[in-house]
């Protein structure tokens, strides 16, 4: 997976130690709309919390187990 395309301008050179602790919306594609509905939804406050998600593993699961 090419990570140099994911994160947005702001949070550009750091290392994935930092970024893991960022707000979602560090992500490219995440709004700080998203980011607003994610933390009501699920309670996820930053990317670490986003790649943790439960919900969010299971149907990354349930998607790569379908195409076989």
């Amino acid at each position: 997976m090419d990570l140099t395309k994911t994160p947005v301008k702001a949070c550009e050179g750091k290392a994935l130690s930092e970024l893991v602790n960022a707000p979602d919306h560090a992500i490219a594609g995440v709004s700080e709309a998203d980011d607003k509905h994610l933390q009501e939804a699920f309670n996820i406050k930053t990317v670490g919390d986003l790649g943790k998600n439960k919900f969010f593993l299971r149907a990354q699961a349930i998607a790569a187990l379908a195409e076989g």
